[in-house]
C-alpha cells in the first residue's frame, strides 16, 4: 500500500505586451531579485481565477487575455515541500497599462525585454521563454495578435506587432491581404497621421477579448 504525497499547487503568471517595439514581461521585486507575479492555489479556487486574481493583485492589471501555458512536474519548493506549478501567460493590449508599473504598496515592478531577462529573475522552468514560444507559433493559425493592440490600429502597427513575436519580416502585401481575408478586423471609419505619413485608415478587433482559429 503506498502513501499519498501532500503537494502545494503554484501558479506562475507571465504578463507580456509590445513596449518600445519589442515584446517585455512584467516582474514583480522580491528581496533577491525578480520573479513572475503568482502564488498558491486557494481553497474551492480554480486555476483560471487564482492566476487571474494573483495578476490583479499583484500588479493591478485586470485588463488581460489569459491563457494556461503548461503545467510542471512535482519539485521542491523553497520551503522544502513538494510543488505542482501551473504556468500561464498574460497579453496586455498596449492601451492597458500606464508606460511604466506604479510605485504603490504591492511593491516594485518593471517591465523587461524578453530577450535581455535580469540574471537574477526567479524563473528556473523558463516560463518566459516557453510563453514566448507560444505566442509566436500561435500567430500563425489563430488572432491572437489583436490581444496586444490598442482598441485602434493600423494595418501597419498590427503588422509590426507580428513581426516582434515572431522576428520575422512580414511582406506587406501579402500580410494585409491575409489579414483582411480572416474578417476579425473592421475599419472604424477613421484614420490617423503616425509620424510624416499620409493618414492611414484605423482598424478594430471585430471580438474584442476573442481568439479566433484560423482553418
Amino acid at each position: 500500500m503506498t502513501g499519498s504525497i501532500a503537494l502545494n499547487l503554484r501558479i506562475e503568471v507571465a504578463p507580456l505586451a509590445i513596449r518600445a517595439e519589442r515584446l517585455e514581461a512584467l516582474l514583480v521585486r522580491e528581496p533577491t531579485g525578480w520573479r513572475l507575479p503568482g502564488g498558491l492555489l486557494e481553497t474551492g479556487e480554480n486555476l483560471d481565477a487564482a492566476a487571474r486574481r494573483h495578476l490583479t493583485e499583484q500588479t493591478g492589471l485586470d485588463e488581460a487575455y489569459l491563457e494556461q501555458l503548461y503545467t510542471f512536474s512535482p519539485s521542491e519548493s523553497a520551503a522544502g515541500k513538494l510543488a505542482v506549478t501551473v504556468a500561464y501567460y498574460a497579453l496586455l493590449a498596449r492601451d492597458a497599462f500606464p508606460d511604466e508599473p506604479a510605485a504603490d504598496g504591492r511593491g516594485q515592478m518593471v517591465w523587461s525585454p524578453v530577450a535581455a531577462l535580469p540574471d537574477s529573475l526567479r524563473d528556473p522552468v523558463g516560463i518566459v521563454t516557453l510563453a514566448h514560444r507560444r505566442l509566436a507559433s500561435k500567430l500563425a493559425y489563430s488572432t491572437i495578435a489583436l490581444q496586444l493592440m490598442p482598441e485602434r490600429f493600423t494595418l501597419t502597427e498590427l503588422q509590426a506587432v507580428h513581426e516582434i513575436v515572431s522576428g520575422e519580416t512580414l511582406d506587406k502585401r501579402n500580410f494585409r491581404k491575409r489579414i483582411l481575408a480572416l474578417d476579425c478586423i473592421e475599419a472604424t471609419g477613421d484614420a490617423a497621421r503616425r509620424g510624416g505619413h499620409r493618414p492611414a485608415r484605423l482598424y478594430r478587433a471585430k471580438r474584442s477579448g476573442q481568439v479566433d482559429f484560423i482553418k
